[in-house]
């Protein structure tokens, strides 16, 4: 039996199998989404999603979803689901299904009368191209087969509506045929393993509807274009590949390709390949360079969410290159001593304050998980390493500078430069300008650790007394900065205006760091309130439930969700921390319970995303999936406990 599937009873249930998802991506950035029966219930979703660099920059979505019919002595059985505006799913294709698994790979089982049908699905690694395979396992006689493919073409972030521009002509191919919607568009080739017959029938669809999108406040309806169908004939025992990709390709080839593609998968058969197969769909390699999407279906590359997925994504598994890769994309594109934090379009945006010392905690990371030599370390990264702190210190961008306190400060009322980054109506909701915890642990952290190095390469240099000094100041001011002894608790940040003690987890990141300013007893004091007032069994809530501005569930319009996402949303990727910390300070005996909380994640890769991680859950009980399926940062932290165990078992031998 698959390690994850899902039965008739399931899969006839509307609510269970339309909030469940698969995803498939590859090393150009394109990808496929949609629910395990293929009932579209977001914008981003279709079965065909590439990169269009020559429009916009952004992904688009080419083909939508296929609507298969079989013909069976006569009689019509159409497998496709659709839901419209008005309510009405049609057809009811999902009530013929037998079966739902992933191992290999998708694959979904039909009974139609006396005959069996299979549809697997899989996606090229290399190139914008998805193959879907139809066995015909049973049948008493042999059926024809009608496919209707629906088609988009529109940017993943908008909906699409019948219109004159639309482009009706095709070009047939070999054993297909070719579509091109809009001028600068990539063209759409839909082929088949076989001879097939077309026949073009140009028209739309109007009114589907993604109820994922209602569901948040967007836009929820869109007309979509069915230029013609396809039909062939299946006997018992045959499979006929379909492949939709960006260029032509030889159809003689599609079954090879097929197996081929399933044997260079990682099978999803346990919970750990279940995520090293998901981290694998994170890394974009094109001539652009080797870089990471934060997560599917929405976002792009983060310098961020890069730097905390680095350690579970590659060194966890030992894939240096990988890493070096990745670090190399990210300096290249570097803006004074800043990373690129989001990418809208051919724009680049660098305010994250954080990134540049968690660069500099990635190598510190490099240096540990794989046993680098320190003076390899500085001939490769020196010079970034210098140009941060020196910039820092010397002050930059943002209004980040360094105070005589020796603590790093940086933003205004009008900025939001820590992770906790989110905006509404123009401005950020959790500002915390001037001195936030994390930032200036992390500030500590790399400054002791530059410092390391160059004791080691170049004892005589004169950063080494400089940077000792600023971190000197840090160790003195961070505790009666951060710590208010007579009331004993901690401040989430500090400035001219404000001492603000809500209970966050920032606090936590700065006590798993290896230099830390907190001695051992206030260490435990905040992992103590940490353990008691954010951990769930999902991460750990980004505000305690007993701060008044605690939201338990993270739903709602785009504006509600934006309030909610940092004032109590659970985020999967702090048990890296949290797992750090624990360790620090209660050594080997934190093992049973970093081990609790990786396997308790065993239940989420079977929600939601099917085989991943989700970006965030709900801080209420029972903790549902949010924000994007598939995310980045959430798988890293889990393959990092699973090698944090593993490092823990040996050293227990």
């Amino acid at each position: 039996m698959s390690y994850i599937s899902f039965s008739k009873q399931q899969l006839v249930n509307l609510e269970f199998t339309m909030s469940k998802e698969i995803l498939r991506s590859n090393r150009s950035g394109a990808f496929y989404n949609t629910t395990i029966i293929g009932c579209n219930t977001r914008k981003y979703h279709g079965l065909l999603v590439v990169p269009q660099p020559q429009l916009d920059n952004n992904n688009h979505v080419l083909l939508s979803s296929i609507d298969e019919t079989v013909i069976d002595n006569k009689e019509e059985f159409n497998l496709g689901v659709h839901q419209y505006v008005d309510g009405t799913v049609s057809p009811r294709g999902h009530k013929y299904l037998r079966n739902f698994t992933t191992e290999p790979i998708p694959r979904l089982t039909y009974r139609i009368g006396t005959s069996v049908l299979h549809k697997e699905y899989i996606f090229a690694e290399k190139e914008a191209r998805i193959l879907i395979r139809y066995t015909l396992e049973e049948a008493a006689l042999p059926v024809t087969l009608r496919l209707q493919p629906f088609l988009a073409f529109r940017n993943v972030h908008m909906l699409t509506h019948e219109n004159y521009l639309a482009n009706r002509k095709y070009m047939t191919v070999k054993n297909g045929v070719t579509w091109k919607m809009y001028d600068n568009y990539d063209s759409l080739y839909l082929q088949f393993s076989k001879a097939v017959e077309y026949t073009h029938v140009p028209h739309w669809y109007y009114n589907v509807f993604y109820i994922r999108e209602f569901e948040r406040g967007y836009d929820a309806v869109e007309d979509l274009y069915v230029p013609g169908f396809f039909e062939f004939t299946m006997k018992k025992g045959e499979s006929v590949v379909v492949s939709a990709g960006i260029c032509e390709r030889n159809p003689a080839s599609f079954k090879k390709q097929f197996e081929t593609q399933i044997n260079n998968r990682i099978p999803r058969d346990s919970f750990k390949h279940c995520l090293q197969n998901s981290a694998q769909q994170f890394i974009i390699r094109d001539d652009n360079g080797t870089r990471m999407f934060a997560g599917f279906p929405w976002f792009g590359s983060c310098s961020r969410d890069t730097f905390l997925s680095l350690p579970g994504l590659t060194l966890a598994s030992g894939d240096e290159k990988t890493f070096k890769q990745l670090l190399s994309y990210l300096i290249d594109r570097m803006k004074g001593p800043f990373f690129p934090h989001k990418y809208y379009q051919n724009d680049l945006y660098y305010t994250a304050l954080d990134s540049p010392l968690w660069f500099i905690y990635n190598i510190q990371k490099y240096e540990s998980m794989l046993k680098k030599n320190k003076r390899t370390l500085w001939k490769d990264y020196g010079n970034v390493i210098t140009k941060i702190l020196n910039s820092f210190i010397e002050g930059t961008d943002f209004n980040v500078k360094v105070c005589e306190n020796g603590l790093l400060y940086g933003g205004n009322e009008r900025l939001a430069l820590t992770w906790m980054n989110v905006f509404c109506d123009g401005k950020p909701i959790t500002p915390r300008t001037g001195f936030a915890i994390e930032i200036n642990a992390l500030w500590y952290n790399a400054l002791r650790y530059a410092v390391s190095l160059l004791q080691t390469v170049d004892p005589n240099n004169e950063d080494i007394q400089r940077w000792s000094d600023v971190a000197d100041k840090v160790l003195a001011s961070f505790t009666p900065c951060f710590y208010d002894s007579v009331n004993d608790t901690f401040f989430d940040y500090v400035n001219e205006n404000e001492r603000n003690a809500m209970v966050r987890p920032n606090m936590l990141i700065a006590i798993s760091l290896p230099y830390c300013p907190f001695k051992n007893e206030l260490k435990k004091k905040v992992f103590d309130i940490a353990r008691s007032e954010l951990l769930t069994i999902r991460g750990l809530r980004s505000l305690s439930p007993r701060s008044p501005e605690y939201k338990g569930v993270t739903i709602g319009n785009h504006r509600e969700r934006e309030i909610a996402y940092h004032q109590g949303t659970v985020f999967p990727w702090l048990v890296m921390p949290y797992a750090d910390a624990s360790v620090i300070l209660y050594g080997k005996t934190a093992l049973p319970y970093i081990e609790d909380l990786y396997h308790g994640f065993e239940d989420a890769i079977k929600d939601c995303g099917i085989g991943s991680i989700s970006e965030i859950y709900d801080g209420n009980p029972p903790h549902d999936a949010r924000g994007c399926i598939s995310q980045s940062t959430s798988v890293a932290a889990l393959l990092y406990l699973d090698y944090l165990i593993d490092q823990m078992r040996k050293d227990e031998i």
